[in-house]
């Protein structure tokens, strides 16, 4: 595709300079919500250090549009968080999370289990694929590469990838491996899940209040190389609360788990082992992520995968498949994310291919980029100005706003 010239290449060459003007005044006013332009890129100014645009990319497959938010995190009253409805296995629209809490803009975020027809009877789980920290919290961690769900992971890349902001303020691609343990005074289990929805074959999962009420039981369905292979036959569950074990049972169950228990789910020679419990033994768990670039502490980190390294497009992105799509791009040194979300009106529906994506976050500036989830899921919500709620600035592909579990929220104090 031809992006240096045209509509794009005037709109990116106009979007460089806006994005030098912090706290200038901004020409033109935000469209109608969902309304996408042609010509000049119309802006507006969300809140300090916040700013959005949109424009059209003339694709292979036809015409695209992108909805664009710039957040500027180094401006003091910015910050940048996690969406998410509270547990790990629920899900809730882009306006209604960022209203809920309270972000000015917001995109969404991981693929998810969104259905599961290979398991008859077993409850889709709506929980995200990749790790997921919020306000320094973790909440889970990233289920084996072959149980996603989403289009083929590039080379090199796997479901740990994160796009992540620091306590320094700054965003980064990274990834995020568990760490973890079963420890009793006989013996020491490695802890091979936390909140996911699918479990290593042979391993033990650990599931605190964050995973929400939903059926634990697809959590032992799959195996680590084909997500639709039938659900273990040898599964086992044990209730840990106040660092002692409670219950058991053979079938992983459901509803909610208070704060201070953990429930853990064993499969094969994960539940062989679980069974060797007993009630009333003492029991240890511990688990945190460990990041394999950055030693600076995540704030906030989400679940994708990448598409830009170093200002180069990753080795062998899908140049074939074109969809509407979500993803962020990273700037100045870290201290610029843009976040964009492609509309989904009929005209602008045949959207870009990954390797598309990739050319156009590195046309806005970006030297680092990430791949969001797509099709029916993309959504860009905002505040209008004046406003106290977020408004929908794309037109989702489906006709309305898809539920998800999770998303990138832009935050002011102003």
């Amino acid at each position: 595709m031809t992006l240096r010239t045209g509509r794009l290449r005037t709109a990116l060459t106009v979007f460089a300079a806006w994005s030098a003007l912090a706290g200038a005044a901004l020409v033109g006013a935000a469209p109608a919500s969902g309304a996408p332009t042609g010509g000049a890129p119309a802006f507006s100014r969300i809140a300090p250090g916040v700013r959005y645009m949109e424009f059209d990319i003339p694709a292979a497959k036809g015409v695209a549009h992108a909805h664009v938010l710039s957040v500027d995190l180094a401006h003091p009253k910015v910050s940048v968080d996690l969406l998410h409805p509270g547990v790990v296995a629920a899900r809730a629209t882009v306006s209604r999370l960022a209203d809920a809490q309270g972000a000015v803009a917001g995109v969404n975020g991981d693929f998810f289990n969104i259905t599961e027809t290979q398991h008859p009877g077993v409850e889709a789980t709506g929980a995200p694929v990749g790790p997921a920290v919020a306000s320094g919290h973790t909440f889970k961690a990233a289920v084996p590469n072959g149980q996603r769900f989403g289009p083929a992971l590039p080379p090199g890349t796997s479901t740990e990838d994160v796009l992540g902001v620091g306590t320094d303020h700054r965003a980064r691609l990274d990834s995020l491996a568990l760490d973890g343990s079963v420890e009793t005074p006989q013996t020491r289990l490695p802890l091979g899940g936390l909140n996911q929805y699918a479990l290593p074959v042979g391993s033990v999962g650990a599931f605190t209040s964050d995973w929400g009420q939903v059926s634990r039981v697809r959590a032992t369905c799959g195996t680590d190389t084909d997500r639709a292979a039938p659900c273990s036959t040898d599964t086992y569950e044990v209730t840990v609360q106040d660092g002692r074990v409670v219950s058991s049972a053979d079938t992983p169950g459901s509803g909610p788990i208070a704060s201070d228990t953990t429930v853990l789910v064993g499969r094969e020679a994960g539940a062989q082992q679980l069974r060797k419990l007993s009630v009333g033994e003492q029991v240890v768990v511990r688990h945190r992520l460990v990041a394999a670039s950055s030693k600076t502490p995540y704030h906030f980190a989400i679940g994708g995968y990448p598409v830009l390294r170093g200002g180069q497009p990753l080795a062998g992105l899908d140049d074939v498949t074109a969809a509407v799509r979500t993803a962020a791009g990273i700037s100045d040194g870290g201290h610029r994310l843009l976040l964009l979300a492609l509309d989904g009106a009929v005209e602008f529906r045949s959207g870009l291919t990954i390797a598309e994506v990739a050319d156009t976050m590195k046309e806005l500036g970006a030297v680092d980029a990430f791949s969001l989830d797509g099709g029916g899921s993309t959504t860009m919500a905002a505040r209008e100005p004046g406003s106290t709620t977020a408004t929908v600035r794309n037109h989702p592909s489906g006709g309305a706003e898809r539920p998800v579990p999770n998303g990138i929220g832009v935050f002011s104090k102003a």
